[in-house]
């Protein structure tokens, strides 16, 4: 049974305030700015906002169910059992492929290459986190490495789809866009990265209300980057796009 100190508690506590507070502000940043971009790059707008939306709701959820997941007994906050990690991983479902589309449509390639490399992407992201969510919810050690191995083939597979399959896209991109979706790619394999390791830290001998404190502040970190930094990242190159669009029209 998992006990948490108070300020282990409060803190976790706070980190999902923190999260909710930076997922409703890009929402409200996003979607109040979109008309400063051209027709064509409103979809990728729309969906980074509709990213963040959605991690919103689930970090309201994830709250509440922290709040009522622990009890305080004697000194410390003793978990009840009815914390729910489901929440984290309906959210990634439906969060992480939209988040390799908002990026794919922001590059303005082709109708079929968008669509083919968005259903090749968001499919294999999608497989990412159900092949996790096993491995999430065990105790056992040699489970947890077994699913965490297993999800890191699709995540591996991404990653070279990133720094390989788009980086003659990139090349073909306007001057002034192109080192922001350089960088935007890099966000995407750097945030990404740390949740494997978050994954691992209770296999590593770190236990207790340690891990449980360390894995939920590690993946509301995470989470913030890869949605509401990220969703940010993606108009401001829209903006420079549509910078360079009207500068080829005059």
């Amino acid at each position: 049974m998992t006990e948490l100190t108070f300020g282990q508690y409060d803190l976790v506590s706070n980190f999902f305030s923190l999260t909710i507070a930076s997922m409703g502000a890009a929402t409200a940043f996003l979607w109040i700015n979109r008309s400063q971009v051209a027709d064509q790059y409103k979809t990728a707008i729309t969906v980074s906002g509709l990213v963040t939306f959605i991690a919103l709701y689930h970090y309201f959820k994830i709250s509440m169910s922290w709040s009522s997941g622990f009890d305080a007994v004697e000194g410390t906050m003793v978990a009840n059992g009815s914390f729910n990690q489901a929440y984290r991983y309906v959210d990634w479902l439906l969060t992480v492929p939209l988040l390799l589309i908002e990026l794919i449509l922001v590059m303005k390639l082709s109708a079929s290459e968008t669509m083919s490399k968005s259903v090749k992407l968001g499919g294999l992201a999608a497989l990412m986190i159900i092949l996790g969510y096993p491995g999430e919810i065990s105790d056992v050690n040699s489970t947890r490495w077994l699913w965490w191995s297993l999800s890191m083939i699709p995540f591996l597979i991404i990653v070279f789809e990133l720094f390989v399959g788009l980086k003659k896209s990139q090349e073909a991109q306007p001057q002034e866009a192109k080192k922001l979706i350089g960088f935007a790619r890099f966000l995407v394999i750097a945030s990404w990265s740390f949740y494997p390791i978050v994954f691992i830290l209770p296999m590593l001998g770190i236990e207790g209300g340690s891990a449980a404190t360390l894995v939920e502040i590690g993946y509301s970190i995470s989470d913030i980057v890869a949605k509401a930094v990220f969703g940010v990242l993606i108009f401001m190159i829209a903006v420079k796009k549509t910078e360079a669009d009207k500068r080829l029209a005059a």
